[in-house]
């Protein structure tokens, strides 16, 4: 079971994942709706993985991945991404993501990228 932190500026998205999550039991010990909140709950809340989603207010996901990564190189953090936005995922993987997630949400695909990353 891994300890999960969402940040994704739409609740609606925010809720899939909780939900596709906790039944693959995991455990959300937090949501954030933008980059910013995003960054400071990974502080707080020491999660071991984080799903960014890349298009948010304050501070975009690219960015908050970018002030994770400084803080903490081991983070696992899995970026979620709308259709046609290649050339974010190819910036986010040269700072350090280690997955990616399309929406529309598949469940499959959320609980193989999380258990890619449990020890």
């Amino acid at each position: 079971m891994a300890k999960i932190l969402i940040v994704d500026d739409s609740r609606v998205s925010r809720r899939m994942l909780r939900g596709i999550l906790t039944k693959a039991g995991h455990e959300v010990i937090g949501e954030a709706d933008n980059g910013q909140e995003g960054y400071e709950k990974f502080i707080e809340l020491d999660p071991d993985i984080v799903t960014m989603d890349i298009t948010m207010p304050v501070l975009d996901g690219l960015g908050a991945l970018e002030k994770i990564m400084e803080l903490n190189s081991e983070a696992n953090i899995i970026m979620v991404t709308a259709a046609g936005q290649k050339e974010k995922m190819v910036e986010a993987i040269k700072h350090g993501a280690i997955e990616f997630i399309q929406k529309p949400f598949n469940p499959d695909q959320i609980t193989t990228a999380i258990e890619h990353l449990m020890p």
